[in-house]
């Protein structure tokens, strides 16, 4: 028997090749397809990753664009070269198999369960609630790095804290302008911050439970570009989450593009601020 018949083909990526091709295009633009169990995905995911589970993916198929490129991944890449074998029968036009899987990824992870920090947002947001949530997280991290920088001795890592603060701080001037422009009203910084809720800062975590939680490791410089990095993750991969679950179009379109920022920041953060050994 020649078992190659019952198999239609579909092409492979190495983990470098999937990193420049998801670096160069847009979020939005493509499919990152998860394939994997939900524990296997809420120990760790690459950022952005829609969950289907291979048993799952024949009876939710239509949750996916047959126009867009999708690239599956499993742990290894068995499960996701079955399923971008089942997408190309189904008539998909561009699939890609991660081949080694998430194992041999070697990039940033995003981790938690596929709800996390989706209590606050429902998908019925209007691109002006979507502004208001992500200067919200925005200005929560930023106090999280001060508050940091406050509490840390390291004259080095304070130093990098409020550098990483200063940035946050620009990232919401420009979130203010968005909304300006998209409501035509000049509102003014202290006015429009009383309609933002700045008690969730980037990722999805309460700052006071983070900071608690992670301020002995942020002594060394690396360790807190460590951390930074593990936020910035976390950010981007909450916002493509939300972008998944968006109603509202133009919404959806403000997400993807905070998504793309993320992930823009992440590419500076690790050119700028290299770990030290």
């Amino acid at each position: 028997m020649k078992w190659k018949q019952f198999f239609t083909p579909a092409k492979n990526m190495d983990a470098k090749e999937a990193r420049a091709y998801m670096q160069e295009h847009p979020e939005g633009t493509f499919i990152l397809l998860d394939v994997r169990q939900p524990g296997e995905y809420e120990n760790s995911h690459i950022p952005g990753a829609k969950l289907i589970p291979l048993p799952e993916l024949t009876e939710r198929i239509e949750e996916l664009d047959p126009e867009k490129p999708i690239i599956t991944y499993c742990a290894i890449g068995g499960r996701s070269r079955a399923a971008s074998q089942l997408l190309k029968g189904k008539g998909f036009k561009e699939v890609y198999n991660l081949a080694g899987g998430i194992k041999a990824w070697e990039g940033s992870t995003a981790f938690g369960p596929v709800e996390t920090g989706m209590t606050l947002f429902t998908g019925k947001e209007s691109p002006q609630d979507a502004l208001k949530l992500a200067y919200g997280m925005e200005a929560g991290l930023s106090e999280f790095y001060l508050k940091a920088a406050e509490r840390i001795a390291n004259s080095n890592t304070t130093e990098i804290l409020i550098k990483l603060a200063e940035i946050e701080e620009r990232h919401k001037l420009r979130l203010i302008g968005l909304y300006r422009d998209l409501t035509k009203s000049p509102i003014e910084k202290e006015a429009f911050e009383k309609q933002v809720d700045a008690s969730m800062m980037e990722g999805g975590f309460t700052t006071d439970e983070f900071l608690a939680r992670h301020r002995a490791s942020m002594e060394s410089v690396t360790d807190t570009l460590s951390i930074a990095m593990m936020l910035e993750t976390q950010a981007m991969d909450l916002y493509m989450r939300y972008a998944h679950k968006s109603l509202n179009e133009d919404a959806r379109q403000i997400l993807l593009g905070l998504a793309e920022e993320e992930k823009t920041h992440l590419a500076r953060l690790s050119e700028l601020f290299q770990p030290v050994p």
